[in-house]
C-alpha cells in the first residue's frame, strides 16, 4: 500500500482530495491542515514528512485572498512560496512525488486565445507573483506536478477560514437582492473541484510525465456569464446588470483574459455540465 499526505486537507479542493484517494484502497490516505503541520516550519515539515515516509505528497494549502495579498505581502509568500519550499525541497529527499496547485492569475491576460502549459507568465499582481514562485519552488523537486486552475467552486471547505466560491456567493446574493451587478469582463474558465481531484488522482495513477499541467473545466466565460449560468441552472429568476471591471475597483490587478489551455491531456468536461451536477439538476 502507498502512502499519499494532502496538506490543506480540509480546504475545498483538499477535501475533495481526500475523497478520491481514499476510494482506492491501493492508498492509504492522511489529511492533514494546519493544525497537524505547520507547513511553513522547515523543521516540522522535514520531521513529520521524514516521519510518515509517503510517496505522495498534495498539497492543497494556499493564501488565497488576491486583493490581501496587497497589503500582506510576507503571509502571502509564508504561505505561496516558504512552505513550498519546504514541502518540494523534503518530497525530493524522500524520492516522494509532490503536487501544487496554480492559478491562471500567473498570466498577464492579454492574450485573448488564453494560454498553453508551457507559456511564460508574467504575473501582474502580489498574490500572482507569490504564486508564480510557488511554481519555481515546486520544480526543486523534479518529480512533481505543477496544476494551474482557475474560480474553483464545490462543497464548501470544512476549514473555518476558507472563503465562499463564487457560485455561492451568487446564491447567497440571489436569496436577498433580486437585481445583481456583476463584472463583465475577465474571460477565464470555471473549476469544479471533484472534477479536478478526479483529474489529480488520474494524473498520478496513469504516471502522467512530471510537468505543468492546466486543469479547469472546458470552455471560458466571463463573471457576468458565470452568474447567468448559476442562475439559469439554479432555475432563479434574477437581473443581472452587466458592469465593467471599473465599478469595482480592486487592489490586485487581474487578468483580462485567462483562460488556461489544455494541450498536454484531455479536456475535462465542460464548466456547464460541471456546473448542474453540483446544483443537482
Amino acid at each position: 500500500m502507498k502512502k499519499v499526505i494532502i496538506t490543506g486537507a480540509k480546504g475545498m479542493l483538499g477535501q475533495e482530495i481526500v475523497r478520491v484517494f481514499s476510494s482506492d484502497p491501493l492508498w492509504q490516505v492522511v489529511g492533514w491542515d494546519f493544525e497537524n503541520l505547520d507547513i511553513t516550519d522547515a523543521k516540522s515539515v522535514e520531521h513529520k514528512l521524514t516521519a510518515a515516509e509517503p510517496q505522495l505528497v498534495i498539497n492543497c494549502a494556499a493564501y488565497n485572498n488576491v486583493d490581501g495579498a496587497e497589503h500582506d505581502l510576507e503571509k502571502a509568500r509564508l504561505l505561496n512560496v516558504h512552505a513550498v519550499e519546504n514541502l518540494a525541497r523534503t518530497t525530493h529527499v524522500l524520492g516522494a512525488t509532490f503536487v501544487h496547485y496554480s492559478t491562471d492569475y500567473v498570466f498577464d491576460g492579454t492574450n485573448v486565445s488564453g494560454y498553453q502549459e508551457d507559456d511564460k507568465p508574467n504575473p501582474q499582481s502580489v498574490y500572482a507573483k507569490t504564486k508564480a514562485e510557488g511554481e519555481g519552488a515546486t520544480r526543486q523537486n523534479p518529480n512533481h506536478y505543477v496544476i494551474r486552475l482557475s474560480r474553483l467552486f464545490g462543497t464548501p471547505a470544512a476549514s473555518a477560514a476558507a472563503k465562499k466560491s463564487f457560485v455561492d456567493v451568487m446564491l447567497t446574493l440571489a436569496e436577498k437582492q433580486s437585481s445583481i451587478d456583476v463584472i463583465d469582463g475577465e474571460f477565464s474558465s470555471p473549476t469544479y473541484a471533484p472534477d479536478l481531484a478526479r483529474a489529480t488522482y488520474d494524473m498520478v495513477r496513469l504516471q502522467s510525465p512530471f510537468g505543468t499541467y492546466h486543469r479547469t473545466n472546458d470552455g471560458a466565460c466571463t463573471w457576468c456569464a458565470f452568474a447567468k449560468g448559476i442562475f439559469r441552472v439554479a432555475g432563479k429568476q434574477i437581473s443581472i446588470q452587466p458592469v465593467s471591471p471599473e465599478k469595482f475597483p480592486r487592489p490586485a490587478a487581474r487578468p483580462s483574459f485567462s483562460q488556461l489551455l489544455t494541450t498536454k491531456l484531455p479536456p475535462l468536461r465542460t464548466w456547464q455540465e460541471a456546473l448542474a451536477e453540483y446544483l443537482g439538476t
